[in-house]
């Protein structure tokens, strides 16, 4: 993926660049500088002089062969050579761990207010002060220069031996790269235009024990990449820039709602019942308490709490858990914002998630056309509406309206469209489907939501997979209902909320009841084992929440309410492939 190609290396060395927004500032700040990230700097004590000397700024080539310092061996080794450092540094007086450094400004800002300096001019008036991670170094006798890159982008350090003096040895023989330092001094130009501070004294922060990797890349690599997201931050600054796009869209997300009118809340993660959703819970027990308590798999039954007491435009930002697969698409927790309104039905939330996620298109890029994985993804507004039993008889030719209830005829259908279609044969999915309204959502999620490239709101769910949506209001068997689609991917879904109690305890038990069956089916099935994932699927226990249905029972106003995924939305924005390159720590098998 090209806005998330972390780690740009050949051979033995790792590129770096500053920050787009400090690009500009300098003639050079495009230029894309080579770093050998594992080595560090040559020291005068004989366990320094074993580790490796630090690689200065040079051009890649292709066939060039050198040590590979990912090994084991070869970083314990560093690390050892570095903990001498440590000792050597404090025998001398000299803390390696500071407490704190004062900054005047950061790199971002120095390439901002002095990018008008002519080469070679020097403003000795100026003292500044900046603190950042050592990423480059080059020595020529009695000049050093160090690429600085900070939270902002990157400055160089431009070091002479003539204003240092004796500092000038002690940062050869401790500083190196990976170390963080604090210099200060005043501000010049290169000949060569690259703006500089040039340092007149400095001191190292934090001394690094580790080497940065010399080489990370291919498919070999993404799983390290996520485990060690904080190197993987340090080795390439677009991974942070996508986590800095996160936190705007979620900024973005909640200045929306708040811009509408919706009061924020918090509702509780350990809850007595999983409901709000059909997923397997993660499950925990309280010992005070003495029983069983879940993970929430869904915010939506106590922010529905919260209409029945008076507050009647609500939603929540958290973090939701199931116990469920991994891929691409999912991680077991992720994050939703739920949001509800009272006096209002499920066509004002898909104005709302237009309107989301426009906003938040705008602040990221600017513009409502943006690209994704290479296709072309228009965000302009209106969004297509069509049913979900219109896409399917678009893609099948089938219209499923004509079984009624003859759930035999459209098991037999259906295993001949996916039998024909899939590469897999995935007409096994349908035997166990309970209802027509379940068949028709295997078509549909097998054919045709991979073809929902562009923003699309899929309409009326059948009833049975929507417990807790209204009945439609003119079609039998329906529900006010809408999933919002991008990429061939669920990014909201939203109804027109039920607020008949009867109703929803009637809908409650028999999703228990349809659950149960279809667990007891899988059991009593000698082709599925645990561990198999449809076993799995249905393995756990589903309760009523009578809690809830005892709320509904003091009267919740007409509403509508919708779930949209961030984690989903930022890939978007991002162009990111995979979910947990938008998360900072996914969660990832345990490591062998």
């Amino acid at each position: 993926m090209d806005t998330l190609r972390v780690w740009r290396a050949s051979s033995h060395f790792i590129g770096f660049a500053s920050r787009a927004a400090c690009a500009a500032a300098t003639a050079r700040a495009n230029v894309r500088v080579r770093v050998r990230c594992c080595s560090s700097s040559s020291t005068a004590s004989a366990a320094a002089a074993a580790e490796p000397p630090s690689t200065t700024v040079a051009p890649a080539y292709p066939g060039r062969r050198g040590r590979n310092l990912s090994s084991t061996s070869d970083r314990e080794s560093i690390r050892a050579i570095r903990l001498k450092k440590v000792e050597e540094l404090r025998s001398k007086g000299h803390e390696p761990y500071a407490y704190k450094w004062t900054r005047s400004h950061t790199a971002c800002q120095l390439q901002d207010i002095y990018s008008q300096l002519a080469n070679g001019e020097e403003c000795k008036e100026d003292l500044v002060s900046i603190a950042g991670r050592i990423i480059a170094r080059r020595a020529f006798g009695k000049l050093a220069f160090l690429t600085l890159r900070d939270d902002s982008g990157t400055i160089q350090l431009y070091c002479e031996k003539e204003i240092l003096e004796d500092q000038f040895e002690q940062l050869k023989a401790f500083v190196d790269i990976g170390d963080i330092v604090g210099a200060k001094g005043s501000i010049k130009k290169t000949e060569k235009g690259e703006l500089s501070v040039c340092v007149k004294n400095f001191e190292i922060l934090t001394k690094s024990l580790l080497p940065l990797p010399d080489k990370y890349h291919g498919l070999t690599d993404v799983d390290k990449r996520y485990r060690q997201r904080y190197v993987d931050m340090i080795a390439n600054h677009e991974v942070a820039d996508v986590f800095r796009i996160r936190a705007k869209i979620v900024s973005e997300i909640r200045k929306t709602m708040e811009s509408l009118g919706f009061i924020e809340v918090e509702t509780p993660v350990l809850q007595g019942a999983a409901g709000g959703a059909e997923a397997r819970p993660f499950v925990t027990y309280h010992n005070s308490l003495g029983r069983n308590l879940y993970l929430r798999i869904a915010t939506e039954l106590h922010l529905k709490r919260m209409l029945v007491g008076g507050l009647e435009k609500v939603f929540e930002i958290g973090r939701i858990f199931r116990n469920e697969g991994i891929s691409t698409r999912h991680n077991p927790e992720f994050t939703t914002i739920e949001m509800y309104e009272a006096y209002s039905d499920y066509q004002s939330m898909m104005n709302m998630a237009e309107e989301i996620v426009t906003r938040c298109a705008l602040v990221v890029h600017g513009k409502l056309d943006i690209d994704y994985q290479g296709v072309q993804i228009s965000l302009q507004r209106p969004w297509r509406r069509e049913t979900m039993h219109n896409l399917v008889k678009e893609a099948t030719g089938i219209d499923f309206d004509e079984f009624k209830n003859n759930l035999e005829a459209a098991k037999r259908v259906a295993r001949g469209i996916l039998g024909s279609r899939s590469e897999n044969n995935d007409g096994h999915l349908v035997e166990t489907c309970p209802s027509v309204g379940h068949v028709l959502n295997e078509i549909f999620e097998t054919i045709v939501e991979p073809t929902l490239v562009q923003p699309t709101f899929v309409l009326d769910y059948p009833i049975e997979i929507s417990p807790l949506a209204k009945p439609h209001r003119r079609e039998k068997g329906l529900t006010e209902r809408f999933e919002l689609y991008i990429c061939g991917r669920e990014i909201a879904n939203a109804f027109s909320e039920l607020t008949d109690p009867v109703d929803q305890r009637s809908r409650f038990e028999e999703q228990i009841k349809q659950h149960n069956d279809k667990r007891a089916t899988l059991v009593s099935d000698s082709k599925y084992v645990e561990g198999d994932k449809e076993f799995d699927d249905y393995s756990y226990e589903v309760s009523l929440d009578e809690d809830f249905l005892t709320s509904l029972e003091y009267g919740m106003p007409p509403a509508s309410g919708m779930g949209l995924g961030i984690d989903r939305l930022v890939m978007l924005l991002t162009n990111s492939a995979s979910i947990r390159d938008v998360i900072a720590f996914p969660v990832l098998k345990i490591q062998h």
